[in-house]
C-alpha cells in the first residue's frame, strides 16, 4: 500500500481542487490520502464525492498551534468535524487569517512591495487565505522566484520583516480537543528549520506524555540525518512515525507520494480513530 497522511486543497492553499486532488493521488498510484487543509474540513465533502474507486479517503485538518513562542503544526485524523469545542477552535483560527494577511500586506507595502489584498485575495480564492497565497503573490510581482524564497527572515518567515502574529491553538490543547472529538494527533515536519524555530525535544516528550500519537519524519524539509534523529526519539517516546509529501499542488515542487507512511502505522492511526473511519472510493464523480 502507498498511503500519504499530509496534503492540501484549494480549501486551504493548495492548487488543486479538492476533486482534483483525490483523481490525482489515484493518479499518482496511492491507495490512501489523507485531506489536511488547514485549520478547516471544508473540502471533504467535494473529495468523497469525487472519490476514485481503489482509492481510500482519511479526512483530516492540519491545526495552526503555538507554545513558547515556537509555532507548529499539528495534523488531526478522522476526528468528528461537527464536535463543538473543536470546531469553535478551528473557526476562531480561520477567522484571524483575514485581518492577519491585511496586515502583512501592508507590512510589504512599507517594505515597497505593491502587493494588494485584492490580488492575495484572488489567490486565495475559496481557500483558507494564509502565508502561501501572499507568497504566491511576490512570486507574481518578481519579488521572489518561487514560493519557498518568500519564506525568508526578509519576507513571510516566523519573525521575519513582513511576519504578523495570528490566533494558534496551544498544542496540548489541540491534542485535548482532538482526543474529545475522537481523533488521532501528529505533530507535522517538527524539525523543519527553513520554516522558523523547530520544537525542541523536550516539548515534543511533552506533548507525547499528553496524548501525541506520532510525528511526521518523513518529510521533504526533513534532511536523512534528521529523519534518523527522529525515528530514534520516536522509538524512546512510544510515538507512531508517519511520512507524507504535504502536497499543495504546483504551489510546491514535491509531487503526492514522494514520501509515505507504513500500512501497519496507518492502522494503528484507523485502530486509534473514534471520531471518524476512512471513506473508501466508489468511482468518484
Amino acid at each position: 500500500m502507498r498511503i500519504d497522511l499530509h496534503t492540501h486543497s484549494t480549501a486551504s492553499d493548495g492548487t488543486d481542487t479538492p476533486a482534483e486532488l483525490v483523481r490525482h493521488a489515484a493518479a499518482a498510484g496511492l491507495d490512501v490520502v489523507a485531506l489536511t487543509d488547514h485549520d478547516t474540513t471544508r473540502g471533504h465533502a467535494e473529495a468523497i464525492a469525487a472519490l476514485p474507486e481503489g482509492l481510500t479517503l482519511v479526512t483530516g485538518a492540519e491545526l495552526s498551534c503555538r507554545a513558547d513562542g515556537v509555532s507548529m503544526h499539528m495534523l488531526a485524523y478522522l476526528f468528528d468535524p461537527e464536535e463543538p469545542a473543536l470546531l469553535a477552535e478551528r473557526e476562531l483560527v480561520r477567522d484571524d487569517r483575514v485581518p492577519r494577511a491585511k496586515a502583512m500586506i501592508a507590512k510589504l507595502n512599507a517594505l515597497g512591495v505593491p502587493v494588494t489584498w485584492e490580488q492575495v485575495a484572488r489567490i486565495a480564492g475559496n481557500g483558507s487565505v494564509g502565508r502561501p497565497h501572499i507568497a504566491s503573490a511576490l512570486v507574481e510581482l518578481g519579488v521572489v522566484p518561487t514560493v519557498s524564497d518568500a519564506f525568508t527572515a526578509q519576507w513571510l518567515a516566523d519573525g521575519g520583516r513582513a511576519w504578523v502574529e495570528k490566533h494558534e491553538t496551544d498544542p496540548f490543547e489541540a491534542i485535548r480537543l482532538v482526543k474529545a472529538a475522537g481523533g488521532v494527533c501528529v505533530l507535522a515536519h517538527p524539525a523543519a528549520a527553513k520554516r522558523g524555530r523547530t520544537v525542541p525535544e523536550t516539548m515534543i516528550a511533552e506533548l507525547a506524555a499528553a496524548g501525541l500519537d506520532g510525528i511526521e519524519v518523513d518529510h521533504m524539509d526533513h534532511d536523512p540525518g534528521t529523519r534518523a534523529r527522529l525515528r530514534g526519539l520516536a522509538r524512546e517516546l512510544g510515538l507512531l512515525v508517519t511520512g507524507s509529501s504535504d502536497y499543495h499542488g504546483s504551489r510546491k515542487t514535491v509531487a503526492l507520494g514522494a514520501h509515505t507512511t507504513d500500512p501497519e502505522v496507518y492502522g494503528e492511526i484507523t485502530r486509534r480513530a473514534t471520531g471518524a473511519f476512512p471513506v473508501p472510493g466508489t468511482g468518484g464523480a
